[in-house]
């Protein structure tokens, strides 16, 4: 692409060089520029790409997009005020805007996140759309199948897999929309048909510092499809149980179109009679004048709202309602989501991804509803991450489980024994015990367990890694599970 074009879509505050270049790839890693490529200089929170021009160019960067001024004979410098807008505008322009040419969905707050994707692109291929995905477990183009890297990638990743999901004939795209990307501008320029919004509970303080701006973050997914053109015409799908998603239906107004989901009567999509059994979910949904009975084969509550948000949804990117609902029943397990570990015992293992005080209250609730004789759990939290949550974690533990195993998380660079200790501060009873290394953890949690018994593995869930500080390890709660299964022995 030629380099004038692509300077029309930022308009740089100063131009050093020559225009008459030709753009054959854009790169934000120097490491990954290619010769007569264009980097794009990004502050993160761990390094600054300004540090890396000589690199870039040196590598074949014909073109610097940069906060500061760099002159070069081998290479032309654009001047702007801030890169990161810049990356999407310029990813925008080099990949010929594909989300324009797809229906995209956006789901973001702070838990449901996944499951509702899975869910939007299951729907909507069982009707004949072929779907994409892109979202915290994978990215999913046609048949390809990428393990991913961030739940949001940033602007020039997202709009290259929007591409090749445009290439290989998708007309939908499910995309999780993190509070960080937004907060970073990295859907910044996407046209969206629909946005979900789940819930908000607390989670990522350590980077958003109150619950307000983690709020407002949330936000501009919304505020951003109400100045959309009128192309699409964009619906915003609300949870109207949660607080903050009644917040935010006010705030709209009447700006744009707003479909509500929850268990409440004022509901658009209204869910009742809800039963949780081993096998799945039934509720009834009334929704648009007519009623419906749901069977999901995925456990819980928060499912029934999960679901419901991907039926609301897919119906807004056109998809029959009816034709919806008959396709639930046959739903994929989501990966990590209160995903059972399979085994021939007369107990039950399920590991699932609840890594906040909120989405931990939701599961053990959830497998309460079971009715186990003794519900244990395996848990920690992370490291490098908000610390206020960890005491919430453990007194959810405390009142919700019948016995818990505190155990490591990803600790990264702090130590796993003073995390655990945090932890600890919201147990009241001594209904517990501390063991760091997580597979010993599990190990226990699988020895204790009698017939009838419950045992959750929570807060990795799909991961298959374990962080330290100096090295991260292979590490896959499943195949933990299934090991300490196959050495237990068989109780009658």
């Amino acid at each position: 692409m030629q380099l004038k074009i692509l300077a029309r879509a930022i308009s740089p505050r100063r131009i050093i060089g020559t225009l008459d270049r030709e753009v054959e790839s854009i790169a934000y890693d120097s490491r990954r520029v290619q010769r007569n490529g264009l980097f794009v200089a990004i502050r993160g929170e761990k390094s600054d790409g300004h540090q890396f021009l000589d690199q870039a160019i040196e590598k074949g960067a014909g073109v610097i997009v940069a906060e500061r001024e760099i002159v070069s004979p081998r290479a032309t410098c654009l001047v702007v005020d801030h890169t990161r807008p810049v990356l999407a505008d310029l990813a925008t322009a080099f990949y010929g805007a594909p989300d324009r040419k797809l229906k995209m969905a956006g789901v973001t707050g702070t838990n449901g996140k996944t499951t509702t994707t899975f869910l939007i692109k299951h729907i909507c291929e069982k009707a004949g759309l072929r779907s994409g995905l892109i979202g915290t477990v994978q990215y999913e183009i046609g048949e390809r199948v990428i393990p991913a890297t961030r739940t949001t990638p940033e602007a020039l990743d997202v709009h290259e897999l929007l591409a090749q999901m445009v290439n290989v004939g998708c007309r939908v795209a499910a995309m999780e929309v993190s509070s960080h990307a937004l907060a970073q501008e990295r859907t910044r320029g996407i046209e969206w048909d629909v946005a979900v919004f789940t819930n908000l509970t607390q989670d990522h303080l350590d980077f958003h510092g109150t619950m307000e701006n983690y709020f407002e973050a949330k936000t501009k997914l919304f505020a951003g499809i109400a100045l959309q053109q009128k192309k699409k015409r964009p619906v915003a799908i609300i949870n109207i149980d949660d607080r903050y998603g009644q917040q935010l239906v006010d705030r709209l107004g009447q700006k744009i179109s707003v479909v509500t989901y929850g268990m409440g009567t004022r509901a658009d999509f209204r869910a009742s009679n809800y039963r949780t059994e081993f096998a799945g979910t039934s509720y009834q949904l009334d929704a648009k004048g007519r009623s419906y009975l749901i069977r999901v084969p995925l456990i819980g509550r928060f499912n029934v709202a999960n679901s419901m948000a991907a039926l609301a949804a897919a119906n807004a990117i056109g998809v029959n309602l009816r034709d919806a609902v008959l396709s639930l029943a046959r739903s994929p397990q989501v990966p990590g989501r209160l995903e059972i570990v399979p085994a021939k015992r007369q107990f039950q293992v399920f590991v699932d991804y609840a890594h906040t005080d909120d989405a931990l209250l939701n599961v053990l609730k959830t497998l309460r509803e079971l009715e186990p004789r003794k519900l244990l759990v395996v848990f920690g939290c992370g490291g490098n991450r908000d610390r206020r949550k960890r005491p919430l974690m453990g007194r959810v533990a405390d009142e919700f489980a019948d016995y818990a195993v505190i155990t490591s998380d990803n600790p990264r660079k702090e130590n796993p024994d003073s995390i655990i200790a945090e932890v600890e501060k919201g147990f009241r009873s001594n209904h517990y015990e501390k063991i760091t290394d997580r597979t010993e953890a599990i190990a226990r949690a699988v020895a204790l367990a009698q017939p009838r018994d419950v045992v959750l593995i929570a807060g990795k869930g799909h991961e298959k890694y374990q962080e330290f500080a100096d090295h991260t390890i292979p590490f896959d709660d499943i195949q933990v599970a299934r090991r300490a299964l196959e050495n237990q022995p068989i109780q009658f």
